[in-house]
């Protein structure tokens, strides 16, 4: 049977380096010219290392030369340091410049791959999610990303193409001294990659609450209405409040834990410069000594710990950039429908179905299809009816290829479902919901999602061929009238009659109604019930019916119950039947008569 996981069910432990590199095989232009960047920064640093070498210089060869200053000789030093500074300055610029841009290129090309890859998951694993926290993982986790890189990472670039640097030149000065300083730094280390370990784990949970957060704030804004309506704004805003509440609290205690961290870098300058000056006077008339270059191994030691303190301070931001890629790769790695490229295309016209012993179960397990097995003709209008939860819904989408594939086959003309490419899968489908989504964009354009080349004649033909040409004329701004956001400007009926319209200038194959009538008001009743004839008449369709008028009008009528299919037959030879489809009616027949103050 099939399964569908959630988005990162199984959560990776990526480290941020190796998670960087999985992001730079999705998006190129994260690595594209690296190496050179590389390089740059490597001249700046050593370019960072002209005023200790040529300080020494000047205190050993002219200060305190036997023979006094030579004055044109330190002018010389002088001029070749400010040079090499110079070009280490320009290095430096170009590599900080070099790394922004490909940050910029690289984490656009993630998001919108993300984006796309968020489309391609099955639906199912989609509905597990909610809609704040995975629009968290496209913004908030990516801008994390991006923050490090574009001022941590050049500062991990610059930084440690600096130690490198420092450390060889350390050894060329002072062997001895060197050997100090790098064992310091390497206790100093031990201790970072420990706290780092920890700081992972609560940058993980800093992630996963500022997602909730933004998920429980979204679903209180899109609500608002129906918030109000019951008079719960109290009960929501302590909701949320108390989601920011625990996303601040997260947040503070791993910022604390950063900040102490750094802190720990001034105790190890501080310990790095007291154990030099003393190795180095106690020792100095055994290794030979001078003051320039005690005095220049000391600015040694200031450049290598400037870049320490960088890195320390950087390490509590990449451990939240870390987190975020984590969070964005889970979705990398949620499995997605399958996308035929090279497919099967059925024959022209009308699409026959044939569905064969079909079984589908949820995640947890509970199987909402049972060995189904149905055979459909072309141009038939077929009607899907039962209880909620028989498995109406679930059956409809899977034949539009909106979930994962499941046991048991379904040939749509004569192809396998999952053989026919998904372009034309659905160019020939068509799938009306329940509760169509119409985005805040004219009504032209929300029809224009069915045909993007439909010209506001081919839109209006398509209105004026369901005999809805005179709805549109009633609109304040006819075809231009913004439906608002998520449609919040026009009535469930009329988002319904949009999405019919829809259907129409995609001219679909076949036409999957999903309870299209089931939220209608009743003045748009008359008008959606003539739109769905029309737009029926032709091609093959099914619809769920919740109203079974619609049921009385099809060609075939198919009874589920508990997931299986239990009775097949027309309105007229299923209801002298004692069955499931007579009771149905029967129940339906009372709740639709108008009472007597009605026809009053």
């Amino acid at each position: 049977m099939s399964r569908a996981g959630g988005i990162g069910a199984s959560a990776s432990r990526r480290t941020l380096v190796a998670g960087l590199r999985e992001a730079a095989r999705v998006a190129p232009s994260l690595s594209r010219g690296l190496v050179l960047t590389a390089a740059l920064a490597l001249v700046g640093a050593v370019g960072a290392l002209v005023v200790p070498v040529a300080l020494q210089r000047l205190l050993d060869e002219q200060v305190l030369a036997s023979a006094g200053p030579d004055v044109v000789a330190a002018g010389r030093l002088g001029a070749l340091a400010a040079a090499i500074a110079l070009i280490a300055a320009v290095a430096s610029w170009q590599a900080m410049y070099r790394l922004v841009r490909a940050a910029a290129r690289g984490l656009h090309e993630l998001r919108v791959h993300v984006f796309r890859h968020l489309h391609a998951v099955p639906t199912l694993t989609l509905a597990a999610e909610r809609r704040g926290a995975l629009v968290a993982r496209v913004t908030g986790d990516i801008d994390a990303i991006t923050q490090f890189i574009e001022w941590g990472g050049i500062g991990m670039l610059v930084g440690v193409s600096q130690l490198a640097v420092v450390a060889t030149l350390m050894v060329v000065f002072d062997p001895l001294l060197a050997g100090v300083v790098l064992g310091i730094a390497v206790l100093y280390a031990m201790t970072l990659l420990a706290a780092q370990r920890v700081l992972a784990r609560r940058y993980d949970r800093v992630r996963t609450r500022a997602a909730d957060s933004l998920a429980i704030a979204g679903e209180a804004i899109s609500g608002l209405p129906t918030i109000r309506a019951f008079a719960a704004e109290e009960r929501i805003g302590a909701d949320v409040g108390a989601a920011l509440e625990r996303q601040f609290r997260t947040e503070s205690r791993t910022r604390l834990l950063g900040a102490s961290l750094f802190s720990t870098s001034e105790v190890f300058a501080a310990l790095m410069t007291i154990a030099i000056v003393a190795i180095g006077i106690a020792t100095a008339d055994a290794t030979g000594l001078t003051a320039g270059r005690l005095v220049a191994f000391l600015l040694l030691v200031t450049v290598f710990v400037a870049p320490v303190q960088l890195l320390v301070e950087i390490l509590d931001q990449a451990q939240s950039a870390a987190a975020g890629l984590r969070r964005v790769l889970d979705v990398l790695d949620t499995p997605v429908d399958p996308r035929p490229t090279h497919g099967r295309s059925p024959a022209a016209g009308p699409l026959a179905i044939a569905v064969d012993r079909l079984t589908y179960a949820y995640p947890d397990g509970t199987v909402v299809l049972r060995d189904v097995s149905v055979d459909i003709t072309p141009g038939r209008r077929v009607a899907i009816v039962g209880r909620t939860g028989s498995g109406k819904s679930t059956l409809v989408k899977l034949l539009a290829r909106l979930q994962e594939p499941p046991d048991g086959s379904i040939l749509l003309g004569g192809v396998p479902l999952e053989s026919i490419r998904t372009e034309e899968l659905r160019r020939r489908v068509a799938f009306v919901p329940q509760d169509p989504f119409v985005l805040d964009a004219t009504v032209a354009d929300n029809v224009r999602y069915g045909d993007p080349s439909a010209d506001d004649t081919k839109v209006m033909a398509a209105f004026a061929a369901l005999g809805l040409d005179a709805w549109i004329a009633a609109l304040p701004d006819g075809l231009r009238t913004r439906a608002g956001e998520r449609g919040s400007r026009l009535s469930s009926g009329e988002r319904q009659l949009i999405a019919l319209a829809r259907a129409w200038a995609a001219d679909p194959d076949l036409l999957i109604l999903d309870e299209a009538t089931s939220a209608v008001d009743p003045a748009l009743d008359v008008r959606l019930r003539r739109a769905v004839a029309r737009l029926t008449a032709g091609r093959t369709s099914i619809t769920v019916a919740h109203r079974l008028a619609t049921a009385e009008h099809a060609d075939r009528i198919l009874v589920l119950a508990d997931g299986r299919l239990v009775q097949d037959g027309t309105h007229a030879e299923l209801l002298p039947v004692d069955g499931p489809y007579a009771r149905l009616h029967a129940r339906w027949s009372v709740e639709t008569r108008p009472s007597s103050a009605e026809r009053r």
